[in-house]
C-alpha cells in the first residue's frame, strides 16, 4: 500500500489530532486504521488526498495543504523539540501551523528563507537531490579574503562532509560574498569556506529558485502562494526534464 509521494500515516494521524506519532503507530499496528475500507498495518504509508482514512470508525478528514515562507533568525533550531532546550522555529508560529515541516533546513547560527509545508508534492520537488534547485546565499566572512577563494569555491573544495562546489560565487565587498548552491550537505557553506581559510561570521539565505524573502522581516511569516508553488513545481519538472533529455 506504499506510495512515493504525500503524508507518512503516522505524520498525518498525528498533525489531525488522532495522537503522538508514537501513538498513532501503535493504532495503525493494532490494526485500527482503515484506508478506501482496508486495514491499513504500515505507519509509513504515503497518505494520498483522496484517501478516506478511519479510526476506530472516525473519519479524519483530510489535512488542509498549506506551505508558508518564514524568515528565520539566528539561534533557532528547525526542530518541534529539541532535547538541548533550545529555541525552536515553531516557537513563532501558532499551534495551527505547527504539523507543517521545514523543508530543509537551516542551521542554528543561520539566517533567512525557510519553507514549512504539508505538501508532500513541494517537499519532494525542493528536496530530491536530482532536481537540483538553486538555493542563493549571502555570506559574511570574519575576515578579508582574496579573489582566488572565488575561483577555488567554484571548482570544488575538499571539506568534512566530501567534495563540494558552488554553482557560482560573487564578491559583494571584501569580506561579503554571495554563493548560489544547488546541493545540500550538512553545514555545507561553513565548511566551504573553512575549506578555503576562513570562518563565517554570517549567511542568510535569501532565494529558493525564483522565490525570495522581499520585505519579511526576520522572525515573521506569511503564506506561499499559489503563483510561487507553481513557480517552484515548474522550475523541478524543468530540471527533471533536462537531466532526463541529457540522458538520451
Amino acid at each position: 500500500m506504499t506510495q512515493p509521494q504525500g503524508i507518512r500515516l503516522n505524520k498525518y494521524l498525528a498533525s489531525a489530532g488522532v495522537g503522538s506519532r508514537r501513538a498513532c503507530d501503535t493504532m495503525v499496528q493494532q490494526g485500527e486504521v482503515v484506508i478506501n475500507g482496508q486495514t491499513c498495518l504500515n505507519p509509513g504509508y504515503r497518505v494520498q488526498p483522496e484517501d478516506f482514512i478511519k479510526v476506530n470508525g472516525r473519519r479524519i478528514e483530510p489535512l488542509e495543504i498549506q506551505s508558508i515562507v518564514l524568515h528565520k533568525p539566528a539561534g533557532l533550531v528547525c526542530t518541534r523539540s529539541d532535547e538541548n532546550n533550545r529555541a525552536t522555529i515553531y516557537e513563532l508560529l501558532p499551534p495551527r501551523l505547527h504539523h507543517l515541516a521545514h523543508v530543509g533546513r537551516l542551521d542554528l547560527d543561520s539566517e533567512g528563507l525557510l519553507i514549512l509545508s504539508n505538501d508532500g508534492e513541494l517537499t519532494q520537488a525542493l528536496t530530491h537531490p536530482s532536481h537540483k534547485i538553486e538555493k542563493l546565499y549571502q555570506v559574511t566572512t570574519e575576515n578579508a579574503f582574496e579573489n582566488s577563494i572565488l575561483t577555488q569555491l567554484e571548482k570544488g573544495v575538499f571539506t568534512e562532509v566530501g567534495k563540494a562546489r558552488a554553482v557560482s560565487v560573487k564578491r559583494i565587498s571584501s569580506r561579503r560574498l554571495e554563493m548560489v548552491l544547488n546541493t545540500g550537505l550538512k553545514r555545507q557553506i561553513r565548511y566551504m569556506i573553512q575549506a578555503v581559510g576562513h570562518r563565517v561570521k554570517r549567511l542568510v539565505r535569501v532565494k529558493i529558485g525564483e522565490l525570495t524573502l522581499e520585505t519579511l522581516k526576520p522572525g515573521k511569516w506569511r503564506f506561499l502562494e499559489k503563483s510561487e508553488r507553481d513557480a517552484l513545481m515548474s522550475l523541478s519538472e524543468k530540471k527533471r526534464g533536462s537531466k532526463n533529455s541529457s540522458r538520451g
